[in-house]
């Protein structure tokens, strides 16, 4: 017999409906405006699979594999007039569009069979079978044969119908747990909405509908679901759990969502599978039986069926096609880390946050969780840990750790997807204990009359919630940087204040005492401790101490103006422009005089240093990156373009006369930034010949999502260079499709991902008319102009001059 769920409300429409829709006990709301709602509810089914000595439930399996065991069974009703013990139910197991499964393959069960009677299939996967079918009717004569003969004389319709109602039934899933998260969050703290919804609609992969948040609270909750047809964005790792020999079964269902009558919007096959399935099956409706699609929802054992129109049980009676999961290896979702910091588990419940699996959320695919936390000493625990979508990750509580786990401490999500184990991201956490806190380097004494940077070093510092400073009657919050595992940056102010002792209060997370250090401040005049200018340099560079107070330096008949001020190895260093022509030669000794803003004056001897090497690039080749499975190259219109994740190999002529040891680097730095990367020989760096060197610079080896102007210089002989242009590194969109309408009108859509990185899109080079992209446009597709004869413009939005090229299929 068949269980039935009964909606909360009922609409008035079904007031007036047939006693036959009344009969399931099924409401509906009406289906938005952007497709099929899929609201009414229908049967259950008991499912079941075992692989090897382990059993799963229905809500548990993601996918099947040959040999697995599978039990299907109606669940039993104790009413007696239940019309919907009178249900047969046929599952085929398929093998592609093209090879009609044999008689074994399809199996058959009764659900009028008596409470002592075996109404359960035991069904074992055959080797060979790449989709499994369900099909339910009520008790017809000869239904059994003409589901048969159905299955069998065209098997490529359900291969094509399974696949895109098992993907539908996952992006169901997601659909419905945001819109009931953000009723949860509407009911219980509508101030809330504008902060989760955000992170909602990340980790669920749901489109933001952000002038939502801009309403009155009491109207944000409706609004954000509003249209929910069209608020499912695709999914990668979801479309490939349903792909079958006949292809992405998402293809036709993307095409009826991007039509106006299906939604114009939606990225999901959701909203267009009722009019696919309609069509596939249209050859199939017959005066005796009419084909409807189902999808389904999993809790724990139970398969709840979905359905978007009423079903008949009068001629023609209604053949509801429930997707299954598809027979295929386990497809791990690719969950990562957004967080690369140390995260502080000192008390409440800690957040891991991880991006780039919404079925984790959506779905218990993901089962027995668990975060293996390890210590110094090698000792390891596990700690269950708990999928929310409403904060962007994983929760587990703190309180979970034993006590004795303190310090940096390494953690690995792991867990079973399916039948296989899963490995996800690793972290590092951090909880307070009993070592001591105390100042590093130069910073244990500060120096009074400007900004002073302390350095301090301790345990878990990702735990320190605040720091003051405090004295004299005063007390003042502190900013602070975490610098790694161990020590911290923290910012402390001293213009104008006197020298003495200074206290620092540490406030840790789980810990009632604050950590009070006492920190010595000094008084410190400008000390000169040298100039160093080499021959041809446009600048000079003075080290010392309080070097703010230099006012000038006099240098053979140049007065050098401060410039730059920069704190380094605890030690000032300031930066002096140089008349490089009205300088002698290297080897000459000068004198030069230090003019001070109290008006004293210092004088030091200065010697003119060797030139800086120096070299000049001579070519470049830029490889692209490949393209990933289904995507479209790009191509950049300038060779003074580098595309992330592509290579640079540039040639440099050094200067005459410079000599090249083994101890010679390239290095390369995008402007503004500190670390390099360092290209030596043997790594990145090859000599050619005298005084020629080929550079290899594979853009991996950046800080991940960077882009802008990249510099290069010469170190040779212990001895840096001056930094020069190279070339503009560039982010790119992924072009899965262009599709053009067939009508005249210069009509086309632009699918992808990462689209915020394009700016406009035009026809031509000259971009007249061009498609502006807003900021901050999360979308995957763009309406664009037709491509031109060269094909389509894509200016970039990381640099005003770089533009890409989308030329068409076959050009």
């Amino acid at each position: 017999m068949l269980t039935l769920f009964r909606s909360r409300r009922l609409p008035r429409a079904l007031c007036a409906a047939s006693a036959l829709a009344l009969s399931w006990g099924a409401s509906a709301q009406a289906a938005s405006s952007g497709g099929p709602g899929f609201e009414l509810r229908g049967p259950e089914i008991v499912m079941e699979v075992t692989r090897g000595d382990t059993t799963l439930p229905a809500a548990q399996v993601p996918s099947l594999l040959a040999g697995d065991e599978v039990t299907l069974h109606l669940p039993q009703s104790e009413d007696p007039d239940d019309k919907l013990r009178d249900f047969l139910f046929v599952a085929a197991f398929l093998r592609g569009a093209v090879n009609p499964p044999p008689d074994d393959w399809i199996a058959t069960g009764q659900g009028w069979k008596d409470k002592e009677k075996d109404n359960t299939l035991h069904l074992t996967v055959p080797e060979g079978a790449q989709q499994m079918v369900l099909l339910m009717v009520p008790r017809t004569q000869g239904a059994q044969g003409v589901l048969e003969d159905a299955v069998q004389g065209k098997p490529g319709e359900f291969v094509r119908a399974g696949g895109e109602l098992y993907e539908a039934s996952l992006d169901h899933a997601r659909l419905e747990t945001f819109m009931a998260s953000i009723r949860a969050q509407g009911d219980r703290n509508p101030e809330a909405l504008r902060k989760v919804a955000p992170v909602l609609a990340s980790s669920l992969g749901m489109r933001l509908q952000a002038d939502c948040l801009d309403k009155v609270l009491e109207e944000q909750a409706a609004c954000l679901i509003e249209g929910r047809g069209a608020l499912v964005l695709s999914d990668v790792h979801t479309s490939s759990l349903a792909d079958t020999l006949a292809g992405a079964p998402t293809d036709l269902a993307l095409q009826l969502s991007a039509t106006p009558q299906a939604g114009s919007g939606s990225y999901s096959a959701y909203i267009g599978v009722a009019r696919d399935i309609a069509r596939l099956f249209g050859a199939f409706n017959n005066p005796q039986f009419d084909y409807l699609p189902a999808l389904t929802e999993r809790r724990a054992d139970r398969l709840a069926l979905r359905l978007n129109t009423a079903p008949s049980f009068t001629k023609p009676k209604s053949v509801l096609v429930v997707g299954m999961p598809s027979v295929e290896a386990d497809v791990l979702p690719r969950l990562r880390s957004t967080h690369t910091a140390p995260i502080c588990a000192a008390q409440g419940h800690v957040l891991l946050p991880v991006e780039g699996a919404p079925l984790v959320y959506a779905s218990d695919f993901a089962h027995a969780m668990a975060l293996r936390i390890t210590a110094s000493d090698g000792r390891t625990v596990d700690v269950p840990v708990t999928a929310r979508a409403d904060r962007g990750g994983y929760v587990f509580d703190a309180r979970a750790i034993p006590a004795t786990f303190s310090g940096a401490l390494r953690a690995h999500l792991h867990g079973n997807w399916g039948f296989a184990p899963f490995e996800g991201p690793d972290f590092t956490l951090q909880r307070p204990g009993s070592g001591a806190w105390h100042s590093v380097g130069d910073n244990g004494t500060l120096v009074v009359g400007r900004d002073s940077t302390a350095v301090l070093a301790g345990t878990a510092p990702a735990c320190v919630s605040a720091i003051t400073l405090t004295g004299r009657d005063t007390r003042r919050a502190l900013e602070w940087e975490v610098k790694d595992t161990e020590r911290l940056a923290v910012s402390v102010p001293l213009e104008g204040a006197r020298p003495g002792p200074v206290q620092l209060a540490l406030h840790l997370q789980g810990e009632a005492d604050p950590v009070t250090l006492t920190l010595e401040t000094r008084a410190e005049a400008s000390r000169i401790d040298g100039l160093q200018l080499h021959e041809g340099d446009g600048e000079a560079r003075l080290t010392g101490q309080r070097l703010d107070q230099v006012r000038a330096l006099v240098l053979a008949g140049q007065t050098l103006e401060p410039g730059a001020l920069q704190r380094r190895d605890g030690r000032d260093v300031l930066t002096l422009a140089v008349d490089a022509t009205g300088m002698p030669g290297a080897g000459t000794t000068l004198e030069g005089r230090v003019l001070l803003a109290d008006g004293r004056e210092q004088t030091l001897p200065v010697t003119i240093a060797p030139p800086r090497p120096d070299a000049q690039v001579l070519s470049r080749s830029v490889r692209m990156p490949e393209p990933a499975q289904g995507t479209q190259p790009l191509e950049l219109t300038s060779d003074t373009l580098l595309p992330a994740g592509g290579e640079l190999v540039f040639s440099l002529q050094t200067a005459p006369g410079q000599r090249l040891g083994r101890d010679t680097v390239v290095e390369v730095a995008l402007e503004g930034t500190a670390e390099p990367v360092r290209l030596g020989i043997g790594s990145g760096l090859m000599p050619s010949s005298p005084g020629v060197l080929i550079a290899r610079l594979d853009t991996g080896a950046l800080a991940p999502g960077s882009f802008g102007p990249l510099r290069y210089r010469l170190v040779a002989n212990g001895v840096a260079g001056r930094w020069q242009d190279l070339a503009r590194l560039v982010r790119l969109p992924a072009i899965d499709e262009l599709a053009c309408a067939k009508s005249k009108a210069a009509h086309c859509t632009l699918q992808g991902r990462n689209l915020f990185l394009v700016a406009a899109v035009a026809q031509g080079a000259d971009f007249a008319d061009a498609r502006a992209v807003p900021p901050g446009f999360t979308g995957e597709r763009l309406e664009v102009p037709a491509p031109g004869a060269d094909g389509l413009y894509l200016r970039l939005r990381d640099d005003d001059e770089a533009v890409a090229r989308l030329r068409p299929h076959g050009a």
